[in-house]
């Protein structure tokens, strides 16, 4: 079996050795899952290419279309240490960090002891974020960003790899609190996760209710899936694909944008970050398809994902039924 030596990428300088290499077992990744997923091919490969970009992503969809399920098979497939907190009003920044306690010794000597929270893993599945408050969800601020927690003036690393899958409900508002655009932004993608179709809802429904539960594999360890990132920064990626990417960003921006429709209505655009987001997707999109390079098709398919947190309507906009999805599609209109 080709692959990944233990521990690591192939040794040696052949870039394309490794890319291929590493296509064969990301494959086997998406069998797996596939085997526990059903009917959920685009959100499972969005997932793997946010992963593989080393960035957090954010599902959003109704109860039932196994989101839960996915990040658990993720953990399962990919070899990380997975833990879940279900995001509730009255839950603490403590509940997610962790908190320092106060010991006694048997000599009578007191100390404090810090234990650590749920954050210290490698994929945290953070349920119905948007349930959490505003004090708590920042709490996850400084972890998404800069892996690492500081509690009681002292800083603690996270685990590497660390990667928070967040899910919402985009049915019931009520009790909610919407996630700051600052904290939209640390997200890589954010992936809407659809009803499964019709053949693999009877597929699901016949294999789910038997007497076997059927259970995901491991394929790569936290230390392949690592190297697996540093190879998706090496991808080379070529000039008109990069300035597709800035025609895409720049144009997103009401400011200076030469589109009607979003001058007309968005409230603001995309950043550099969002450039930044496409550029490695588009490389863990060609790494995960077992191709060497990403083109302007990589770019097209991820703007969507990309860019519907970090732009915003205007009250007009919305008042007239314009979606996000009306602009991002006419912003890839644009690319030719």
């Amino acid at each position: 079996m080709s692959g990944f030596p233990a521990g690591g990428a192939p040794q040696g300088g052949d870039l394309g050795a490794e890319i291929e290499a590493l296509s064969g077992r990301l494959a086997r990744v998406k069998s797996n899952i596939g085997q526990i997923i059903f009917g959920q091919e685009e959100t499972v490969e969005q997932s793997l290419i946010s992963l593989l970009a080393g960035g957090h992503v954010l599902l959003i969809g109704v109860p039932g279309l196994a989101k839960t399920r996915l990040v658990d098979c993720l953990g399962k497939v990919l070899g990380l240490d997975a833990k879940r907190v279900q995001c509730t009003p009255d839950l603490m920044p403590a509940d997610i960090i962790g908190s320092e306690v106060l010991e006694e010794s048997d000599t009578g000597k007191r100390a404090f002891r810090f234990i650590e929270g749920p954050v210290f893993s490698q994929l945290l599945m953070a349920d119905e974020i948007n349930r959490a408050s505003p004090r708590t969800q920042s709490a996850l601020l400084q972890a998404m960003q800069e892996h690492k927690v500081s509690v009681g003036g002292h800083t603690y690393p996270l685990p590497q790899p660390f990667h928070v899958l967040a899910t919402q409900n985009p049915l019931e508002q009520e009790g909610t609190y919407p996630l700051p655009e600052a904290q939209l932004d640390r997200f890589l993608l954010q992936i809407d996760v659809h009803y499964p179709s019709l053949d693999a809802e009877r597929q699901m429904l016949i294999v789910t209710t038997g007497s076997v539960d059927a259970e995901a594999a491991t394929v790569l360890s936290a230390a392949e899936l690592m190297a697996a990132q540093r190879l998706v920064r090496r991808i080379p990626i070529g000039d008109k694909v990069v300035e597709a990417i800035l025609r895409l960003v720049r144009a997103g921006r009401p400011e200076s944008s030469e589109i009607e429709d979003v001058k007309k209505n968005l409230a603001w655009g995309p950043g550099p970050r969002a450039g930044q987001a496409l550029m490695l997707a588009s490389r863990a999109r060609a790494l995960l398809q077992g191709r060497f390079s990403p083109s302007i098709d990589d770019v097209a398919a991820l703007a969507h994902p990309v860019l519907r947190h970090r732009i915003a309507l205007n009250y007009g906009a919305r008042a007239e039924g314009v979606t996000l999805g009306n602009i991002i599609d006419r912003l890839i209109a644009q690319l030719g």
